[in-house]
C-alpha cells in the first residue's frame, strides 16, 4: 500500500481522491486549511493523518511541510489544493507546490494539478513578484514546474494532469466534464507501478497529450524554478 500526501483534501477533486486513495487501503495523508473544513469521517480512522495550514501564507506552507515530514518520504504527492481568483493564486497554485517540493523529502511520484486553461497563460514570470497573475498563468507555470522535476531527481518521477472542466465547487455546476475521471488519473498515477511514460508527462483522463509548448522549453523551465527560488528564498535543489 502507498503512502500518499493530498494537499486541498476538504472537497472537491482533492476530496474525492482521498477518499478514493483511502478506500482501498492506501495510507492517505490530508492536507486542509484548517479542521473545520474536513467533513470525510476523520475521526472514524480514515486518514493515515491531518496536516493543516493556509497555503495562501508562506510561513503555514512552510509549517505544512514540516508536519508532513513527519510522516516520512511519501510515495506520492498529489499536489491538488488550488484557488481560481484573487491575489492568492500564484502563492497558493504556484508558490505553494513549489516550496512543499523544496522542502519535503523527494516521494516516489509528484503530481500537480494542471488545467486545460493553461494554454493560454502567459509565460512572464516578472508578474510573480509584481502581482496579476491569472489562473492560466498560474496552470501554465505549475505544468512547467511539473516538466521541470521529472527526472530531476532518481527514484522521483513527476506529473502534470487536467482533470477536466468538472463540476465541483470551483467548476461549477454546470461543468461538463465527469467528476468521477476528475480524480481517477490522479489516484491512477500515485498508486500505479508501470506508468508509461515513466519520468513524467501531462495527462488527461489516463492518457498523456501535448501541453503548452513552454512547458517543454527547457530554457523556460529554467528561468521558472529560478523566479520561484528568488521569490522564495528556497532553492529546488
Amino acid at each position: 500500500m502507498a503512502l500518499v500526501l493530498v494537499t486541498g483534501a476538504a472537497v472537491g477533486l482533492g476530496g474525492d481522491a482521498a477518499c478514493a486513495l483511502a478506500g482501498v487501503g492506501h495510507d492517505v495523508v490530508v492536507h486542509v486549511r484548517n479542521r473545520g473544513r474536513l467533513d470525510r469521517a476523520d475521526g472514524a480512522g480514515r486518514w493515515k493523518g491531518i496536516v493543516t495550514g493556509d497555503l495562501a501564507q508562506v510561513e503555514e506552507i512552510h509549517d505544512v511541510a514540516r508536519q508532513a515530514e513527519a510522516f516520512g518520504r511519501f510515495d506520492a504527492v498529489i499536489h491538488n489544493a488550488g484557488v481560481m481568483h484573487g491575489s492568492d493564486v500564484a502563492t497558493v497554485n504556484v508558490v505553494a507546490p513549489y516550496l512543499l517540493t523544496a522542502l519535503m523529502a523527494k516521494p516516489g511520484k509528484l503530481i500537480y494539478l494542471s488545467s486545460s486553461m493553461h494554454r493560454s497563460g502567459s509565460t512572464e514570470l516578472r508578474r510573480l513578484a509584481t502581482g496579476g497573475v491569472s489562473y492560466s498563468d498560474s496552470k501554465l507555470w505549475v505544468t512547467a514546474l511539473a516538466m521541470a522535476c521529472a527526472s530531476r531527481w532518481d527514484g522521483t518521477s513527476s506529473h502534470a494532469v487536467d482533470p477536466g472542466w468538472v463540476p465541483t465547487r470551483m467548476g461549477g455546476a454546470g461543468a461538463p466534464d465527469d467528476l468521477v475521471a476528475g480524480h481517477r488519473t490522479q489516484v491512477w498515477l500515485a498508486t500505479e507501478p508501470e506508468v508509461v511514460p515513466a519520468d513524467g508527462g501531462y495527462w488527461y483522463h489516463r492518457k498523456t497529450q501535448t501541453p503548452h509548448p513552454a512547458t517543454l522549453d527547457a530554457d523556460f523551465r529554467t528561468r521558472l524554478v529560478e523566479s520561484l527560488a528568488n521569490h522564495t528564498g528556497v532553492p529546488l535543489g
